[in-house]
């Protein structure tokens, strides 16, 4: 593998493309905010004006695409996509999405690959943990181990590697939101630092100041996404028979504070956070 074609040039693609270079290898990439009259992008990679110019010669096709655009990312591909190659999907997507992206790319003779990233891409890179699955799974992760990822196999099943990163979504990215709605309210009676410090209380052995401003401050800058991946992991929660109401909630909380944290978020600094967060909140008044 020593072409890889990243659709998708977000944070995440970049990424890569960065630890891929610093490996030896060349990659290419297509994102729909590219000019396709005049596409460019930051090095190292060779911007392609389409997705098939962007996979046409590559060994590995890694798609890093937003939650809502995983299949339409694996159908621009597929017919370009030289007979074998894998289609590493990373995407969090439900384990029905993996499985529809699967189709079209088995239809068109590539090998799809599902992708679990089980930690936040930075600073661990590809280095990243992440969980295989499906038919050609176990090959991958030897050849994908082979350029420095960090990857296990899972499953010779679609869906299972993606049902554990949805699951436990429900519980990291629900405790952002938890966090962001509790300690604005608040902040707003005045009361954020007696709810912290009886949090630590109830759980000793955690710094709840810095937790707080870690998983607040996450949201802040990636709500956006992270509220496209719990509409999928709501998804998921339905393909298991339950009502993803908890997950719809915690989808718009997730929207919400990205909205009002855009641009303010010192590292670190939790009151400025909640500052940002309560900014033009209306206080009920008995």
């Amino acid at each position: 593998m020593r072409n890889v074609a990243l659709i998708g040039y977000g944070e995440v693609g970049q990424i890569f493309a960065r630890d891929l270079d610093a490996a030896g290898v060349n990659t290419s990439a297509f994102d729909i905010l590219f000019d396709p009259r005049r596409p460019v992008c930051r090095p190292p990679a060779r911007a392609a004006a389409d997705p098939a110019s962007a996979v046409s010669t590559a060994d590995l096709v890694i798609s890093a695409v937003t939650a809502n655009s995983a299949v339409a990312a694996a159908a621009s591909v597929a017919p370009a996509i030289r007979p074998g190659t894998i289609l590493l999907d990373i995407n969090s997507v439900s384990p029905a999405t993996k499985r529809a992206a699967f189709d079209v790319v088995q239809a068109a003779g590539g090998r799809y690959v599902e992708a679990a990233v089980m930690a936040a891409v930075p600073p661990l890179g590809i280095g990243v943990p992440m969980l295989l699955g499906g038919p050609y799974a176990r090959d991958a992760a030897r050849d994908l181990a082979a350029l420095g990822f960090n990857v296990t196999h899972h499953s010779d099943e679609i869906g299972v590697a993606s049902a554990v990163k949805m699951c436990r979504s429900v519980v990291v990215k629900g405790l952002e939101a938890l966090l962001a709605e509790a300690l604005a309210s608040a902040r707003r009676h005045g009361a954020e630092r007696d709810v912290l410090d009886s949090l630590a209380g109830t759980f000793p052995g955690e710094d709840w100041n810095r937790l707080a401003a870690y998983m607040i401050g996450r949201a802040m800058e990636h709500g956006k996404r992270r509220g496209e991946e719990m509409r999928e992991v709501a998804r998921t929660v339905e393909e298991a028979g339950l009502s993803p109401d908890l997950c719809l909630a915690v989808a718009d909380r997730q929207d919400w504070t990205y909205a009002k944290g855009r641009g303010a978020r010192p590292e670190g600094d939790l009151a400025t956070m909640l500052d940002a967060l309560t900014r033009d909140m209306a206080k009920a008044e008995q």
